[in-house]
């Protein structure tokens, strides 16, 4: 909640933080009295303007009997479908009003009803394509943990035996001790990770959006796999890269459909993954993750967050600001358990650590009785 005017506008950064990468917020600011918009008098601002192409919604509530229908159209906006920030910005004139309150209202969202449930088709032909690919990989990303969809995951994993990546806001969606995770990809990520998506003849995206961090250049990414793209968000799907198997769907019931369908698919065979798996393990033997000692005498700054991560452990949460020590985070301590790492992935917010670990503690305040919660704060 904010106040009008420099309130709302330092909201900007956070909601756009949360628009980025998934996350339900709802912001309620206070707004001029209904006769002084557009007026430029003290401490207005357009918020719901500023916020438009950063909120999955926003709006400016002109009559108090409206607001409780607003409230909650803002809570079921922000976390059904793809989560995101919703606004509501409230006049102050609208704020002193008398009425009559009751609960709960009618919402009023004739266009919104995201798709939850996939296409029997898609997964069908999705599970085909997973059982006769040589070199498939499961490209994981943050929408398998908004949709709590991680034992799943690893179901199906297990099932299929096909290797795993996580993306930074994927990490802890899989564990990391699995032999069957081959790291992180991208820029910052694993040799095994990124050589594996670009030999891949099959890449099966889970709540991914084929990021830049991820792809590099997208002419050059994975230019031989076949793509099944499966995402909450149609608008995400063939937005980077062209889906071969578009999947509309929660990520939950992708994978759960997704795992039946394998094991009738698996019954008349599937390939043989050996080779495959020779060829990775080869590389994650050779390519190591690793860092170099200072020549002083001094500690690595990789090796003071894998020894963190040893310490504290996997019942501990981390979380990152932005930077360097963000990637070494995310590279070097293991993470085992779904929603153990927090930072901020698309829009790269420094300072995003202390924050995070003060909210990581308000909504678990009894998780870290045997373990600590450790915070890598930007310098």
């Amino acid at each position: 909640m904010a106040t009008s005017g420099p309130g709302a506008t330092n909201l900007v950064t956070p909601i756009a933080d949360a628009h980025m990468d998934s996350i339900p917020v709802v912001a309620i600011t206070g707004q001029q009295s209904r006769p002084l918009i557009g007026t430029d008098a003290f401490q207005e601002a357009d918020i719901t303007g500023i916020t438009m192409p950063i909120t999955k919604h926003n709006m400016l509530v002109t009559d108090a009997t409206e607001i409780p229908r607003a409230i909650m159209e803002a809570f079921h906006l922000a976390s059904t479908g793809r989560p995101g920030p919703v606004l509501v910005d409230i006049p102050k004139d609208v704020l002193q009003e008398k009425t009559t309150f009751s609960w709960p209202p009618e919402m009023k969202l004739p266009g919104y009803r995201p798709t939850t449930r996939p296409h029997g088709k898609q997964i069908r032909e999705a599970a085909k394509l997973m059982c006769s690919a040589k070199q498939p990989v499961l490209y994981v990303g943050g929408g398998v943990l908004k949709a709590e969809a991680t034992a799943e995951l690893l179901e199906l994993a297990e099932l299929t035996n096909i290797p795993v990546v996580t993306t930074l806001m994927a990490r802890g969606a899989f564990p990391d001790s699995h032999p069957q995770h081959v790291g992180m990809p991208g820029m910052h990520g694993t040799v095994a990770a990124v050589a594996a998506m670009q030999k891949a003849d099959l890449l099966v995206a889970l709540g991914s959006r084929f990021d830049d961090r991820v792809t590099g250049q997208l002419s050059t990414f994975a230019t031989h796999a076949t793509i099944v793209h499966a995402d909450i968000d149609p608008a995400e799907i063939s937005k980077n890269r062209r889906a071969d198997v578009p999947i509309v769907g929660d990520c939950k019931e992708v994978i759960t459909e997704l795992i039946d369908a394998v094991r009738a698919e698996r019954a008349s065979g599937a390939a043989d993954l050996a080779p495959w798996w020779e060829q990775l393990d080869e590389l994650r033997a050779t390519y190591p993750l690793g860092y170099d000692w200072p020549a002083d005498g001094s500690l690595s700054p990789q090796y003071v967050i894998e020894r963190i991560g040893e310490i504290a452990g996997p019942d501990a949460v981390y979380t990152a600001g932005v930077g360097q020590h963000q990637m070494w985070a995310a590279q070097f301590v293991k993470y085992e358990k779904p929603r153990s790492w927090l930072n901020s992935g698309g829009l790269g917010t420094m300072g995003f650590a202390v924050p995070a670990a003060m909210g990581a503690k308000m909504a678990r305040p009894d998780a870290w009785s045997g373990a600590s919660m450790v915070t890598a704060a930007s310098r």
